[in-house]
């Protein structure tokens, strides 16, 4: 996609349901009506971004295993020239293993911190319906990524994933830049837990940074466009792709104030200045330079 910076996109979080089996107390939630896009929408959708971004994720709010049709628009987005990426709890993996390792799937990541958020005790039975979905999906040449996103959170759980890991994936670990590699196509990503945005936070003080309408921009099941994957409720809503061109949504007045701001590491939106990745983002961007 032709971004802002007048270069491809890197990425867009393609909604496909904002339904979830689960209610992770780190999430945010949504207050939006629950809703399933259509594969007639999601056609419709990724017909009118085919080659404006080179990763789809199916993912925003919800649970993208919720979704009945979740193999055939995988099948379909690759159809269209993206790499699908799928971002998931895990839970229902072992249901739905067989159709989604038919689905030329690139990626899938899976958030073992819901652990911390649904059950007192950490549940073998889950973990092993997830390492042996990542077994069967790295031998089909699908990048496996187990995430725990909960540094400076409830990380009381880590200790018997991590030793669940080292049980199913023996041998010495690679170290990589946010945790290691475990095997040939599988790795385990650790990361800060943040806070949601939410309108009703305190503003962080000092400068932002966010990577919205610059490398990534996030597409709503009822066809909102919005500037980046956080924004649970469409609180920046810029227009609705199902009856407005990408292109002028992405060009409009709201939408260059974001990112110009941005670029001078300053919210000019009231949920971004409420924003604990762009905090976040900023402290990495500063360490990395």
């Amino acid at each position: 996609m032709n971004g802002r910076n007048g270069n491809m996109l890197k990425k867009i979080y393609l909604e496909i349901t904002d339904i979830c089996n689960l209610s992770c107390s780190f999430c945010h939630g949504t207050n939006r009506l629950p809703r399933m896009m259509s594969p007639e929408e999601f056609d419709a959708v990724t017909e009118m971004i085919k080659g404006r971004a080179e990763f789809l994720y199916f993912h925003l709010m919800g649970e993208p295993l919720m979704h009945p049709d979740l193999p055939a628009f995988i099948r379909l987005a690759a159809e269209k020239g993206f790499r699908p990426v799928l971002t998931t709890n895990g839970t229902l993996l072992p249901d739905r293993a067989d159709e989604l390792l038919d689905a030329p799937l690139y990626k899938i990541n899976i958030s073992l911190h819901s652990v911390e958020a649904n059950s007192a005790d950490p549940a073998e039975e889950y973990l092993a319906g997830c390492t042996a979905f990542t077994k069967a999906a790295a031998e089909k040449g699908i990048l496996c990524v187990f995430r725990l996103w909960n540094a400076g959170g409830l990380e009381k759980n880590n200790g018997f994933l991590i030793d669940r890991l080292r049980a199913d994936y023996p041998g010495e670990w690679g170290k990589t830049r946010s945790g290691f590699r475990l095997a040939g196509r599988t790795f385990l990503e650790f990361g800060e837990k943040f806070d949601w945005p939410d309108n009703a936070a305190g503003e962080h003080e000092g400068d932002l940074f966010c990577y919205a309408l610059r490398d990534q921009i996030g597409i709503l099941c009822n066809g909102s466009v919005v500037p980046c994957c956080l924004d649970a409720d469409g609180a920046m809503n810029l227009g609705n792709i199902f009856d407005t061109d990408l292109d002028a949504i992405l060009s409009s007045d709201r939408a260059r104030r974001i990112y110009n701001g941005f670029s001078a590491h300053r919210a000019t939106e009231d949920l971004c200045r409420r924003c604990g990745y762009a905090a976040v983002t900023k402290r990495h961007r500063a360490r990395d330079k």
